[in-house]
């Protein structure tokens, strides 16, 4: 059946197709929906992990046990999964093991661009990149037959810009593959040094055969029209240059690592320039480089953000391609109308606290009028930057620093940071703004929602009680709309001694829709106040007095709080 699909529903049919028993992953944009579609097919066994080292860790052990297994994660998420992944590269697989990694040029939601073909070339692990959504099944089914031909780990590398648009896919059946028999190898398994020396010479042989045999693959593909230009591409990148130039030779590279470097000493010499197009870094260049084969790239395309086919023809044929550019506003993101992390971030912003704030919706906790956040790292960062922080300048200056971190996130990786600091006897407070949701991702559940993946009931972490063994000497939870309570509780535990956590708990805004009656502005006074929240539901009118905007107002009050003159009441829908 031919059906439209995105370049994540692909790569998940792909998956089923191949007959995959075990996905493991942790939510992260643009990687998301992979797991979201695999979770509606029955066959397939398909959780929400911790976090991604987790995720590959159960991947491989399917693997080992003779399954097929794959993890899904976001570029950054690759380096949480370093360690198992390295190691698994000396390991090999049993049944076929895919990692599936999705990078984001131009950072629509990263905090990076780190480019995941680096993490191939290191770990020695072959990385098949698609261009479209149906490359993107069929490489994902040829990824797992890679796997288990090499005996290795295969990343297939998306983009963003692949992982959700949309291309026709031609679905098929899914095959059975049997359980492949699980033997007991203590040097194949084992990676302790003794065993690690000879998977090592191992890994090393299965790449120079991978190096040859990678000349002979159909997803290496030439295409040769005029000789005056020639142009080595992957991914989605191809599907721009053919657009930008479509009287140009191509040779797409469908495998990225190892590079087929025959076929492209073959290509160039059927060509009169040979370049590189290719976002971010320049591997595939320096590769060829390396290799002594002449080619342009990164002295023609910047190692920053996406290309598109209006760039490649500018830079290549000088052609403005849609150069006229609207004047339009800027939109940057901000918290919904509702979101309980608001009220937080609006006591922290007023007592003028140093903030250290994680990945999620509350990142969103930097920008004005709240300009509440003061660093973000990465997942988990936040506990152990106040820690260190601490550390630093003494426990008076401490006094003045809180770290924020979700509910989803605390699990991912701030676990450890609260143990850390509760065993090194450091004084912060640890803000845990609990929505009940991996919200940023757009709502997926994690172990302290009592849902899987499949949205089967499961076992509730308690993050309180959790806090308390892991050595918080406070906890203390707080309702995140009622700004008074809040404010107590900061001042209280930041000027207290020791390890403290507040649990600021409030449901994400965009879970239950049965919203409260809309607020309404009665006499405004012109104070401003309101706006401070950096709510979207107020407005500012020209005459400077606010306004509500029913349509977006969720009803949660906290505008009645800090208005001074009692002029914002429960309106109506």
């Amino acid at each position: 059946m031919r059906k439209l699909m995105l370049g994540n529903e692909a790569v998940a049919r792909g998956a089923y197709e191949a007959g995959v028993r075990v996905v493991s992953a942790y939510p992260g944009t643009p990687s998301t929906e992979v797991s979201e579609y695999i979770s509606h097919y029955d066959e397939v066994y398909a959780e929400w992990a911790p976090n991604e080292k987790v995720a590959l860790e159960v991947a491989v052990g399917a693997s080992f046990a003779g399954a097929r297994a794959m993890a899904c994660m976001k570029h950054v998420g690759v380096n949480v999964a370093a360690d198992p992944l390295f190691t698994a590269a000396y390991t090999g697989v049993n049944g076929g093991l895919v990692v599936l990694a999705a990078d984001d040029p131009g950072m629509h939601s990263s905090q990076n661009e780190q480019d995941t073909r680096f993490y191939a070339r290191s770990a020695h692990i072959p990385l098949l990149e698609p261009a479209d959504s149906a490359e993107a099944k069929a490489f994902t089914e040829l990824a797992f037959e890679l796997s288990e031909k090499y005996d290795t780990p295969v990343f297939v590398r998306t983009t963003t810009r692949l992982a959700h648009s949309q291309s026709f896919v031609e679905t098929g059946e899914r095959r059975e593959v049997p359980l492949r028999e699980y033997v007991k190898d203590i040097k194949k398994y084992t990676m302790m040094p003794a065993s690690a020396i000879g998977r090592h010479v191992a890994v090393e042989a299965r790449e120079d055969r991978l190096a040859a045999d990678v000349n002979g693959m159909d997803i290496v593909r030439e295409e040769m029209r005029s000789r005056s230009l020639g142009v080595v591409c992957s991914g989605v990148v191809y599907e721009y240059v053919r657009e930008a130039l479509p009287e140009a030779s191509v040779l797409k590279l469908g495998i990225v690592y190892p590079v087929a470097l025959d076929r492209v000493r073959e290509f160039a010499a059927k060509v009169d320039r040979l370049v590189v197009v290719e976002e971010l870094e320049p591997f595939i260049e320096d590769t060829l480089k390396a290799a002594g084969i002449a080619c342009e790239g990164k002295n023609i395309f910047s190692r920053q953000g996406e290309l598109s086919t209006a760039i490649i023809a500018e830079k290549l044929l000088g052609k403005k391609v849609n150069a006229e550019k609207l004047d339009l506003p800027v939109r940057p993101p901000v918290m919904c109308a509702g979101c309980p992390h608001r009220g937080v971030f609006y006591v922290l912003s007023k007592l003028k606290l140093t903030v250290s704030a994680d990945i999620g919706c509350y990142t969103l906790g930097a920008q004005p009028p709240l300009s509440a956040v003061d660093t973000v790292l990465c997942m988990g960062a936040s506990v152990g930057i106040a820690h260190g922080f601490e550390k630093a300048r003494g426990r008076e200056q401490s006094k003045k620093t809180v770290a924020v971190i979700g509910d989803s996130t605390f699990i991912h990786s701030g676990i450890t940071g609260l143990i850390n600091a509760a065993y090194n006897k450091s004084n912060i407070t640890l803000i845990i703004l609990d929505n009940s949701t991996t919200g940023m991702t757009g709502h997926q559940q994690h172990p302290a929602t009592g849902y899987t993946l499949k949205q089967e009931p499961a076992k509730i972490l308690d993050i309180v009680e959790f806090c308390k063994v892991a050595g918080a000497d406070s906890v203390r939870v707080v309702d995140s709309y009622d700004l008074a309570a809040v404010e107590k509780a900061v001042k209280e535990e930041t000027a207290a001694d020791g390890v403290s956590v507040i649990v600021a708990r409030r449901p994400c805004a965009l879970l239950d829709r049965n919203y409260p009656p809309a607020m309404k502005v009665d006499g405004c006074r012109k104070c401003g106040m309101c706006l401070r929240l950096g709510c979207p539901a107020i407005e500012k009118q020209e005459d400077g007095s606010a306004r509500i905007n029913p349509a977006l107002c969720v009803g949660c009050g906290l505008c009645t709080e800090v208005c001074r003159f009692d002029a914002i009441k429960e309106g109506a829908r």
